[in-house]
């Protein structure tokens, strides 16, 4: 079972990123530039009255090769962009009652079920129309499967809307959908080693998701009991957040050795700790969520190639599989989610779109294992930005009219 965690974690984080060896000759150059950059474009389009986030993409596609080239991506941009969804995860847990989550459970697991089954199977067939051979459509096909859960819990807490019922149901599917997309791409990379072995696949996929449902539903009981105790103990810095980072990294960390992203595990210890962390120890989260969060979403901007929409053939791949992964979502999701109405359908639909660093990460194993072609490979780098651009969008208008509800760290939030 060692080897076999090692494998995953291999497989879905250190081995797939696209890292250039060392760090960029100037560190703090790097930091100034894309922090700079993020906060100045997302005000920009504040002012404008679009997303920042949209803004904080942007960012990295004008100062990464694609335009300026002032930065690119490397092994401590890539460290802080790690650390950027992992805090942004943890912020938003804390914002979440696990209570809430479980209520919409059994509809979450419906979305995320739809939500995989249904791209996968249209971008298939589309990849099988355009004669593309079947490993390469697999592969395509497992890109658009995943949900980019950071993506969507920083679209849903800057628009003040993790509050909402559509929001919760969103959450759910996303974390449930990440790990069904683990599974797909543990198949798809056996796949393509030609090294398919059933029993492993099956006991990793359970033990991921036993995990997952293990922590999401005891794990704020077993925190709320033990962090008290340790508190009274411990006497060095601020004690509460002390325990909050531990508690964040412990579970990043369980996580991925169970074949979960990282982010995960932090979205899980924000929920466990939701109910029993001080408003100082929110507030300092918050700071530095607000500090790290530029890195990962400008990061996603960073490995853009606008040189590869120049060759008319990959221009309209891309268009063909953009236009796939996001109908695949609306409607694969939006079905499952049909019981809650059409308004509350169609706002699970678009918040499931965004693809963001997973899809990324789907085409840099791909391409490592020399089943992508480099064109296929710009194809779902373009696919996994344009989802991740489009969805705040869409998201805005679909919750057009609904009110707003602007949290901070100094407030006691609760979903319901």
């Amino acid at each position: 079972m060692f080897q076999l965690t090692i494998f995953q974690r291999a497989t879905l984080h250190s081995a797939t990123r696209e890292i250039v060896e060392g760090g960029p000759e100037n560190i703090a150059f790097a930091m100034l530039v894309v922090f700079g950059a993020a906060k100045l474009f997302a005000e920009l389009f504040e002012r404008l009255r679009q997303p920042g986030i949209v803004g904080e993409i942007l960012a990295g596609v004008v100062i990464g090769p694609a335009v300026l080239s002032l930065v690119a991506p490397d092994r401590v941009l890539t460290a802080l962009s790690d650390l950027g969804v992992m805090f942004l995860l943890f912020r938003v847990g804390l914002e979440v009652r696990p209570r809430d989550l479980m209520d919409v459970g059994r509809t979450a697991l419906v979305v995320a079920s739809l939500g995989v089954i249904v791209p996968f199977v249209l971008a298939l067939g589309a990849m099988e129309f355009l004669g593309k051979s079947s490993i390469e459509s697999i592969f395509v096909a497992a890109a658009l499967v995943a949900t980019s859960v950071g993506v969507t819990a920083q679209i849903l807490s800057a628009q003040g809307l993790l509050a909402e019922r559509a929001s919760r149901v969103i959450l759910a599917a996303a974390v449930i959908d990440d790990v069904f997309g683990f599974i797909v791409l543990s198949a798809v990379s056996a796949v393509a080693r030609e090294h398919v072995r059933v029993v492993e696949l099956v006991l990793s996929g359970a033990l991921a998701a036993g995990f997952t449902m293990i922590l999401a539903r005891w794990g704020t009981g077993a925190v709320t009991r033990i962090v008290p105790r340790a508190q009274n103990r411990l006497r060095v810095g601020e004690v509460q957040f002390n325990l909050a980072m531990f508690t964040l990294f412990g579970f990043a960390l369980m996580a991925e050795y169970v074949g979960v992203a990282a982010f995960i595990g932090a979205f899980l210890a924000g929920m466990a700790l939701s109910e029993s962390l001080e408003e100082r120890v929110r507030t300092l989260s918050l700071g530095v969520t607000e500090l790290l969060t530029p890195f990962f979403l400008a990061g996603i901007g960073l490995h853009v190639d606008l040189g590869a929409l120049a060759a008319p053939e990959t221009l309209w791949l891309t268009g063909i599989i953009v236009l796939v992964a996001v109908v695949s979502k609306i409607v694969g999701c939006g079905l499952g989610a049909l019981r809650l109405g059409r308004a509350d359908a169609l706002r699970i639909g678009a918040g499931m779109v965004p693809r963001g660093e997973v899809g990324m990460v789907v085409a840099q194993i791909g391409l490592r294992t020399n089943v992508l072609s480099p064109g296929v490979y710009d194809v779902l780098v373009l696919m996994a930005v344009l989802t991740t651009l489009l969805a705040p969008v869409m998201l805005n208008a679909a919750f057009q009219g609904v009110r707003r509800h602007t949290t901070s760290a100094s407030q006691d939030f609760s979903i319901g």
